[in-house]
């Protein structure tokens, strides 16, 4: 019953920045998390950060520490990933995720949004 749309995927240059959205609605689990995975061709899908809706705790892929940075705002119930210095490797699907429960797996979440393409090329 929870239906999570993602904005903000586009075409950005190695270095550049990009800013990721996803606007969740019907949310009933209190102890909630949102999470980020993206998924290139040939790949799985991988996880890239979470955060928890009560307490803002985070967690970080190894690949993105230091470039990307989750959030959210409650009171939209939305959630950001903000992605620095990306680099070509950083090309995928991005798919926003709500589960119970923290994870790090895709079995972990029970909803997912569309994906948005992110592509870093110049």
């Amino acid at each position: 019953q929870v239906q999570l749309v993602e904005s903000g995927g586009g075409l950005v240059q190695p270095g550049g920045s990009l800013r990721l959205s996803c606007a969740a609605s019907g949310r009933t689990f209190s102890g909630g998390v949102m999470g980020w995975f993206r998924q290139a061709p040939g790949k799985e899908r991988e996880f890239v950060a979470r955060i928890m809706w009560s307490g803002g705790i985070t967690y970080y892929a190894d690949s993105v520490k230091g470039r990307f940075t989750i959030s959210r705002d409650n009171a939209k119930n939305t959630v950001y990933l903000q992605m620095n210095s990306l680099k070509s490797e950083d090309t995928a699907v991005y798919y926003c995720a709500s589960g119970p429960n923290l994870s790090r797996i895709v079995t972990g979440y029970n909803y997912w949004g569309q994906g948005t393409q992110v592509t870093v090329s110049s």
